[in-house]
């Protein structure tokens, strides 16, 4: 299995169970999680970091505030160029190609259905992260 350990991620995920399952799941796996509970503390979180400091973005589509097709056109457009190459990676329990299709033209790298499975969370990042 590839490994995700010592990766930093922002964790974007506004229901509690969820976000305290892929947080307890991503840290098991050695990752290093960020924590926020909608789109605009995503965006506030990215945009207060250093360039690199984060590896990717698990983002949530449906969230309260600002969602998460939203919160990653901002990321995209801030004037940084870790902005433009940081992986995006949607998680959502639309699995329908179509919001899949929105996810990625709102500028997502890739995408991955819920419930989460971490194994397939894991190859996603993997292999987003190679390419």
């Amino acid at each position: 299995t590839p490994s995700i350990s010592g990766l930093n991620l922002l964790l974007a995920e506004d229901n509690e169970l969820n976000a305290e399952i892929a947080e307890v799941l991503l840290k098991d796996e050695g990752a290093h999680i960020t924590l926020v509970k909608d789109g605009q503390q995503a965006v506030g979180a990215f945009a207060r970091s250093e360039p690199g400091t984060f590896d990717a973005i698990l983002m949530d589509i449906m969230m309260p505030n600002m969602d998460g097709i939203t919160a990653t056109k901002r990321i995209r457009a801030m004037n940084r160029q870790d902005a433009k190459d940081i992986p995006i990676i949607a998680m959502t329990a639309n699995a329908f190609e179509e919001d899949r299709k929105r996810a990625i033209e709102s500028g997502m790298n890739g995408y991955v259905t819920k419930p989460i499975k971490i194994e397939e969370l894991i190859s996603t990042i993997k292999k987003i992260l190679k390419s």
